[in-house]
């Protein structure tokens, strides 16, 4: 269950507030994403807040963001977090629309320069119970796709170790938290946005 206050109950300027802190707190402060921190640090993610209501809605605005971040200079905006939380609020249904994303990809003829990853309040990896714990490296304050440059990607992991040592180390970090830590750092992101009410 989501423990953050539903989208409708807050400004456009708090859902990005507090995908931003998701960010800094959750993604780089238990170092999930090691290629996180210099584009935090440096302004360089776009934060896309999409009004979709339906699935026709998001794949334009999906397409809108495609398009923007490939025009965009990789110096001031490298990456790109669409955030829909009115959208795909059920995981299966948001599951499902990944492979449209897919589509359009490849429709853009941006397969290669863009790569899709996916975040979700409801997470739940193939093969675990929807309480495992390390669901939680994937689940974030609302539903959201977030675009990559390939070529940035490239850039970074090549000082780094290989994915699946990343993942593990992932799993690892969220079974050593345990959900009492996991709880604790989502109280203390509910209470940053409460502050800024």
């Amino acid at each position: 269950m989501n423990p953050f206050p539903a989208a409708d109950t807050l400004t456009e300027k708090q859902i990005i507030a507090l995908t931003s802190a998701w960010v800094e707190h959750v993604v780089i402060g238990l170092n999930l994403c090691p290629f996180a921190k210099p584009v935090h640090a440096k302004g360089q993610i776009h934060y896309f807040l999409s009004h979709a209501r339906d699935e026709i809605s998001l794949a334009a605005d999906l397409r809108l963001s495609m398009q923007q971040l490939v025009a965009a200079s990789p110096t001031s905006v490298d990456t790109c977090l669409l955030i829909h939380p009115w959208v795909l609020s059920e995981f299966f249904e948001y599951n499902n629309f990944l492979d449209i994303a897919d589509e359009i990809l490849d429709e853009l003829d941006l397969m290669g320069v863009l790569q899709i990853a996916s975040f979700h309040p409801n997470y739940r990896f193939a093969g675990t119970t929807e309480e495992d714990v390390t669901n939680g490296t994937n689940r974030s304050p609302f539903p959201m796709l977030h675009l990559l440059r390939e070529a940035s990607l490239d850039n970074a992991t090549s000082a780094l170790p290989d994915a699946n040592v990343i993942v593990n180390r992932n799993l690892e970090t969220m079974t050593s938290l345990g959900h009492e830590g996991w709880n604790q750092l989502q109280l203390k992101l509910k209470q940053f946005i409460e502050s800024t009410s």
